[in-house]
């Protein structure tokens, strides 16, 4: 709920349902069941991206790209607020890189990062069979908690660049990212839940509400 007044990673599962992917009874019971655990800080991420990607894995690549073009066109496009595109807008307008860290993987958030039109895109990244295709496994260190922390370093260390030698603003709503909310030169708890606000307000941080999230 950053930028999005909805979850997308959660709102691609009920599409899948929508769509008959999976089962709306089962599949709907774990996904909520997961998103609890994601609020609370206690997701294995591992075992959640197995569960997220399994209809895509069944469905294969083209009826999986076809799938997200309609989630985006049906989904994500209606709720997009201005004010978000003007804040990614404002950052880049002043010349700043502005990088998209998300806890979601990389097939939900690629065509959200365009649509924002946000330099790079940190997400967790997906794991290739021999075939191209997803395996439901994670490559490398998936991008959640201080998970985020660690891949915003190593894309610091590929470019040269040290946190020392450049200046961060982070946007959160989400307690799971105190890790780097705290690396961060200006933290910025946006549209943040009610333990983030409370905190923000404790550390001194700023508070941002860009738009109120949609049940």
């Amino acid at each position: 709920h950053t930028l999005l007044p909805i979850d997308s990673d959660y709102s691609w599962g009920v599409f899948t349902q929508a769509i008959g992917w999976t089962d709306p009874v089962e599949f709907k019971r774990r996904n909520e069941e997961f998103f609890v655990h994601y609020q609370r800080g206690t997701l294995d991420v591992h075992d959640y991206v197995r569960f997220a990607t399994e209809a895509i894995r069944l469905r294969g690549r083209e009826a999986s790209l076809q799938a997200r073009e309609r989630f985006m066109r049906e989904v994500i496009q209606p709720v997009i607020q201005p004010q978000a595109l003007e804040l990614v807008r404002s950052h880049r307008e002043a010349g700043e890189t502005v990088l998209m860290v998300t806890a979601t993987n990389e097939f939900v958030t690629e065509p959200i990062a365009t649509l924002f039109g946000v330099d790079e895109l940190i997400a967790v990244r997906l794991a290739r069979g021999a075939d191209g295709w997803i395996t439901g496994e994670i490559d490398g260190v998936p991008s959640m908690r201080a998970g985020k922390v660690e891949r915003v370093q190593q894309w610091l260390q590929a470019r040269g660049l040290s946190w020392e030698g450049v200046e961060t603003t982070f946007y959160s709503d989400s307690m799971n990212d105190v890790p780097l909310l705290e690396r961060a030169d200006h933290p910025v708890a946006t549209n943040p839940e009610s333990r983030l606000r409370s905190l923000a307000v404790e550390r001194g941080w700023r508070i941002l509400d860009l738009f109120a999230p949609i049940p």
